[in-house]
């Protein structure tokens, strides 16, 4: 009977140690798997640290790296040339190359040039000549009978008799470019031309201008073309 006891004692004992056992593996499992799940947790908090550091960094070089924009430079609108100009309260100004829109035709000062002679024209001592380019065309409704006498010159002084009108108010055409004394102008059509002045001889800055005169002798607007005239040389 004391041996039955002994055995059912030992076997009592090794079952309470596998019980031990089973239990100690399956902390230290619990153990370790709590540490390799945390080892993993570090490991990734890391590497997520790591990649954003490295992003921030990156970014920010970017950012180093990346020219300034240097200020816009402001634009500075400049005269368009061979735009049509028109009359503003009765006065209107243009330059070389500029279409000048008058009531009855447009005109355009192409070209002027001095020169002491022209084709066998000699002005008077201590004149010299301008020789300007000109093109009109008719924009009336009708044709229209076009002068000489419409354009005259004038070099910027403020004398009264400081301009004059071409020399064909004062003798024949010297050259089949001129235009002459008297001329028709279809409508829509155009002529181009020679305007020649006689001009003081110490003069290079000039205007050529036209007023409008209508049927009832009433005036109309005034335009002025303004330039400096080069040097040339005579046909």
């Amino acid at each position: 009977m004391k041996k039955l006891t002994l055995a059912l004692v030992g076997i009592a004992l090794a079952f309470s140690l596998v019980g031990c056992s089973s239990v100690k593996s399956t902390v230290k499992e619990n153990e370790e798997s709590q540490e390799q799940e945390d080892d993993r947790e570090d490991r990734e908090t890391r590497e997520t640290r790591e990649d954003r550091e490295t992003r921030a960094a990156r970014e920010t070089r970017e950012e180093e790296e990346e020219p300034e924009e240097e200020p816009a430079e402001e634009s500075v609108e400049e005269p368009v040339q061979g735009t049509g100009i028109t009359a503003q309260g009765g006065y209107g100004e243009g330059r070389m190359g500029d279409t000048m829109k008058t009531y009855f035709f447009d005109y355009t000062i192409n070209s002027a040039y001095l020169c002491d002679e022209f084709n066998g024209y000699v002005p008077a001592e201590g004149n010299r000549l301008l020789v300007a380019e000109a093109t009109v065309k008719n924009t009336f409704n009708e044709s229209i009978i076009m002068y000489d006498t419409d354009f005259q010159v004038q070099w910027n002084s403020t004398g009264e008799d400081d301009y004059d009108f071409p020399i064909t108010f004062y003798a024949d055409p010297v050259s089949d470019e001129q235009l002459p004394a008297e001329y028709e102008l279809g409508i829509n059509k155009d002529r181009t031309g020679l305007l020649v002045f006689e001009i003081p001889g110490d003069k290079k800055d000039f205007s050529i201008s036209y007023l409008e005169l209508f049927d009832d002798d009433s005036e109309g607007n005034v335009f002025f073309v303004f330039f400096t005239a080069e040097e040339g040389s005579g046909e």
